[in-house]
């Protein structure tokens, strides 16, 4: 028997919003501080994912130079009414309690690939906003409510609701609060759907960690009063520590053809039991309405399945997923794998020259920058894998430094790096950060500086940093990375230049990127 083999969306790809248009599934999820913003992945069927575009592809559409970790853009609402697809997301400008300083946009596009309309601003009452598009023609916005006078941590105190207008472009009349959430409490993600008599509320609850989880209400009138489901939580993992999908939560609902329904979920893949250093990725359950009229899932219980029953209408091939990825930079546009940090790509600070097929990068702001840092770098997919870089770089000081990162956060990361030594010239070595507590590992290796491999080979929580050197091959360090784990993203493999003594002034030549699964 075939299956739908769960996570769908593999490494960082959270707070999935699934959408059917005519025979196409879409599924949109957060991108935070990476860009291009909000990826899409498409499928014919349900089971087979592929990355098929972005939306925040410009700065015209988007500026997060500045915003702290863990910021910028939250939990994409992809919806379509009138031949047109509709987007709402969050621009987190900063989450420094007591406050969350969330700016709401909505933008529209005729094709899902764009040109996507200028941002319209929506609200800043809270984050995750939803629209839903009632069958009377009215459009309604949903979005999580922030208290700062909670006593709390988490000061999510329910979903407030308030109409859209799509002439006016603007929303207008009485903002009404529909839900104070339940017991479980950090009440945000609100999406509404209309099934049988009912309106019904999804929200995700407990945190987005181990207590997360799918609450479900329901009203005969969308603006309430909301029906709390008695068995709450209809989907979540806190329960049990064994569940190989940890975190389970913030979803989303679809119908096919043949009237089944799936849910799209947040989960985790904890490395080692412990350690999410995937980040939180994407997940697919079968879901069935009840005789009394609530969602639950279609194998019972309210745990996630690692596997799941496909579709009636799939009469297709499984693919295998492959997740291997190689770039030689012999293209004019970077790969859509890559991803940069809060600043988009440009010849201003790096270009590939396809005539001598090299990615040639100019050194900025250090790995803690949220302004100007210059690095490329892809999800890292895999609990085991292995990936590879050769560099060219000439460093005059030791305030000049490039080469391959993994890369959670300014604050977690631990980076494989070329620079200058005052005594032995240009060497290789390795500096991480962990917490925000910096330190830079003992063993330095002299090298050319031409056409240098740098090689990471990643076991769990275990990597393994070498280099080659003229044929010479010098092992620098083996080190627990289980601290790339935790917070909102997760980590990335990539390359980078820093040059601390003046923006521009350097820059370094990358022949290749191989990242292989193991």
């Amino acid at each position: 028997m075939q299956f739908i083999h769960n996570p769908i969306l593999e490494g960082f790809n959270p707070d999935p919003c699934i959408v059917k248009v005519n025979e196409k599934y879409y599924i949109a999820v957060s991108t935070f501080e990476w860009l291009p913003g909000i990826r899409i992945y498409e499928s014919y069927d349900l089971v087979n994912w592929d990355y098929y575009t972005s939306v925040l592809t410009n700065e015209n559409l988007v500026n997060l130079q500045g915003n702290p970790k863990g910021c910028s853009i939250w939990a994409p609402h992809l919806s379509y009414s009138d031949d047109t697809f509709y987007l709402v997301y969050t621009d987190v400008k900063t989450t420094k309690v007591p406050f969350k300083d969330v700016n709401n946009y909505l933008i529209t596009a005729k094709d899902i690939k764009g040109p996507w309309s200028k941002p319209l601003y929506l609200n800043s009452s809270g984050f995750d906003p939803a629209l839903f598009h009632d069958t009377n023609e009215k459009k309604w916005l949903v979005n999580e409510i922030w208290d700062y006078r909670l006593a709390t941590h988490n000061r999510s105190c329910g979903i407030v609701l308030q109409e859209f207008d799509d002439e006016k472009k603007e929303l207008i009349g009485k903002v009404y609060k529909i839900f104070n959430g339940t017991k479980y409490q950090k009440t945000e993600a609100p999406q509404i759907y209309k099934h049988g008599d009912y309106y019904y509320l999804l929200t995700a609850e407990g945190g987005t960690e181990e207590g997360h989880m799918v609450t479900v209400a329901r009203s005969k009138c969308i603006t309430g009063p909301y029906e709390v489901d008695p068995k709450n939580p209809m989907l979540t993992s806190r329960d049990n520590s064994e569940l190989p999908l940890q975190c389970s939560g913030h979803a989303s609902l679809v119908e096919t053809d043949e009237h089944e329904w799936y849910l799209a979920h947040l989960c985790t893949r904890p490395v080692s039991g412990k350690y999410p250093i995937l980040g939180r990725e994407t997940a697919l359950q079968k879901v069935i309405w009840s005789e009394d009229g609530w969602l639950r899932l279609s194998h019972g219980g309210h745990s996630p399945a690692l596997d799941v029953e496909i579709p009636k209408g799939f009469n297709g091939v499984i693919n295998k997923k492959n997740n291997s990825f190689f770039d030689d930079f012999d293209k004019k546009e970077l790969k859509n794998e890559w991803s940069t940090l809060r600043l988009f790509p440009n010849d201003s600070w790096m270009k590939i020259e396809t005539n001598k097929s090299i990615l040639r990068m100019f050194g900025a702001e250090s790995p803690q920058s949220t302004f100007d840092q210059h690095i490329i770098a892809i999800r890292q997919r895999n609990i085991n894998f292995s990936a590879e870089t050769s560099i060219t770089f000439n460093p005059v000081n030791y305030l000049q430094f490039a080469g391959m990162i993994l890369y959670l956060d300014i604050m977690n990361y631990i980076y494989l790096y070329i620079s200058y030594d005052e005594e032995k010239g240009i060497i290789a070595q390795v500096m991480k950060s962990v917490k925000d507590e910096f330190i830079i590992l003992p063993v330095q290796v002299p090298v050319s500086g031409n056409k240098v491999k740098l090689h990471v080979e990643v076991n769990g929580i275990n990597a393994r940093f070498s280099i080659e050197d003229k044929g010479k091959q010098e092992f620098l360090a083996k080190e627990d990375i289980s601290f790339l784990s935790g917070g909102f993203t997760g980590n990335f493999v990539g390359l980078t230049v820093n040059n601390l003594e003046k923006k521009n002034d350097c820059f370094a030549d990358f022949d290749y990127f191989n990242y292989q699964p193991k």
